[in-house]
């Protein structure tokens, strides 16, 4: 059987999705996948996930906005909020599921999803913070899992 793994450090709306959508592909297609998340890549695990998560316009050229946006702009307060609801806008407009119907997704098909011990602790988080049903592991977890697989991805 083939393995992929993954490692998630960006805690981001638009970066949570990359991850779980390949994962939650690949189970179907019966590649054993494992998701590492580490650094802010755990906010993708946290309980209140859909609200938490929000999608900057600051250093974000590729992003797509309705009227062109100077830098400067897109610094000001509020610019994250407005681009948080576009962007949950054009998700729920398209159809594509939540954070955590992806999550539930990869789940149920199978998927390790594994918490970074390390950043849980730097970061002062708890176990309940997060979702249940998760691994708690560290580098040496991840590199395991890594050097026995056949796809390597990170995001």
């Amino acid at each position: 059987m083939k393995k992929m793994s993954i490692i998630s450090i960006h805690g981001t709306l638009d970066m949570a999705y990359p991850p779980l959508i390949l994962a939650s592909v690949a189970a179907t297609l019966d590649i054993s996948t494992t998701i590492y998340f580490s650094f802010y890549g755990l906010n993708i695990l946290r309980k209140d996930v859909d609200s938490l998560l929000k999608v900057s316009p600051l250093g974000n050229p590729a992003m797509p906005m309705p009227i062109p946006i100077p830098s400067i702009v897109q610094a000001f307060p509020g610019m994250t909020a407005m681009a948080t609801s576009m962007m949950k806008s054009m998700i729920k407009k398209n159809g594509l599921a939540t954070i955590s119907e992806l999550i539930a997704i990869c789940q149920e098909s199978g998927v390790r999803l594994i918490a970074c011990q390390m950043a849980i602790d730097l970061f002062g988080y708890k176990k309940e913070d997060f979702i249940n049903g998760l691994e708690y592991g560290g580098a040496a977890t991840y590199m395991e899992d890594a050097i026995n697989s056949d796809i390597h991805l990170a995001f």
